[in-house]
């Protein structure tokens, strides 16, 4: 092989101009914006770029009037992401809430008392002789606990006292009317007529005290489940417009995106991951995945991921399409 074709190999060299847009980030110099920053974010790169459609594809769901579904894990309520979420109810920008039966625990607890910062770095043993419970690099006294178990007590007695069988929407909406506190997930959601689904109620503190409760109090109370599926199928149904931001994965977005299934797919789309689609999970999953399945409509730019730790992404998600 000649120096040239060798060269040619190196530096193969291009005829085609792209049309595309340049790359370039914002520029620091001047007074700081933190709106054309995030709008900056479109030719940023990388999960930037993410960011800046998932925000535009957020603001087109306000635009359509959109049905919007806020899907989250109970570490959205464990981090300071709570206040983000109640924020989002309080001003009437999301119209359901699936999560995990973790979240209505914390967001209960911290009504009365306070998670802790902690870090990753512990003495796990240490802090169990000491009744504290790390969460990432946050800390929860074991005490937390004692105090919900009572509160909980005296709610069951009031909630099952006329109905011995409800339903997880009801259990989220009762127990928020008795909440005091103006960042609490399920007073706002209580108060603003959210819908909180949790088909995973059991699957946390809650459960473990309804066990108990029903062991010891009243064998009669139970939980049903298919009544809430049905209300979120038809529901869907009825909506003209979907959109959905999926805060983490698991059992919440798949509730989400499967119950948008029975309507012909959700319109709009934003997650925010940090699953690894490698292993097949549901956690994973990226949205086109559920394109293939109907669970999300194939459209032009109407859904993104941001594959980002959610502490670090979310509140510029909702800066940018929601406040600003």
């Amino acid at each position: 092989m000649d120096n040239d074709a060798a060269h040619d190999h190196v530096v193969p060299g291009s005829d085609e101009e792209l049309r595309t847009p340049d790359v370039r980030g914002y520029d620091f110099r001047g007074e700081f914006d933190l709106q054309e920053m995030l709008e900056s974010y479109a030719t940023t790169g990388f999960q930037a770029t993410q960011l800046a459609e998932a925000i535009d594809i957020a603001e087109r769901m306000q635009e359509k009037d959109a049905t919007v579904y806020l899907t989250f894990t109970s570490n959205i309520i464990s981090s300071g992401l709570r206040e983000t979420v109640a924020y989002l109810i309080r001003e009437g920008y999301v119209d359901v809430l699936i999560t995990t039966s973790g979240s209505l625990t914390e967001d209960v607890i911290k009504t009365a008392k306070p998670f802790k910062m902690g870090n990753w770095d512990a003495d796990e043993a240490a802090l169990r002789e000491r009744g504290i419970n790390r969460l990432g690099n946050l800390f929860v006294p074991s005490d937390r606990y004692v105090w919900l178990e009572e509160y909980l007590y005296d709610f069951f007695d009031d909630f099952f006292a006329e109905e011995k069988i409800r339903t997880p929407t009801a259990f989220a909406r009762e127990l928020g009317k008795t909440l005091d506190d103006e960042d609490s997930v399920l007073k706002q959601a209580a108060d603003n007529g959210v819908p909180v689904y949790c088909p995973a109620l059991t699957d946390a503190e809650v459960g473990n005290f309804l066990y108990y409760y029903r062991q010891g109090y009243d064998s009669d109370v139970g939980i049903e489940i298919l009544d809430d599926y049905d209300s979120l199928i038809e529901d869907g149904l009825l909506a003209e417009t979907t959109g959905l931001i999926a805060v983490g994965g698991g059992v919440p977005k798949h509730h989400a995106i499967m119950t948008n299934l029975f309507r012909g797919g959700a319109d709009y789309v934003v997650y925010i991951s940090t699953g690894m689609e490698g292993d097949g999970s549901l956690s994973g999953a990226p949205p086109n995945e559920a394109v293939s399945w109907g669970k999300i409509k194939e459209e032009r730019g109407n859904y993104t991921q941001i594959e980002a730790e959610a502490t670090l992404v979310f509140p510029l998600l909702v800066a940018g399409a929601f406040k600003l």
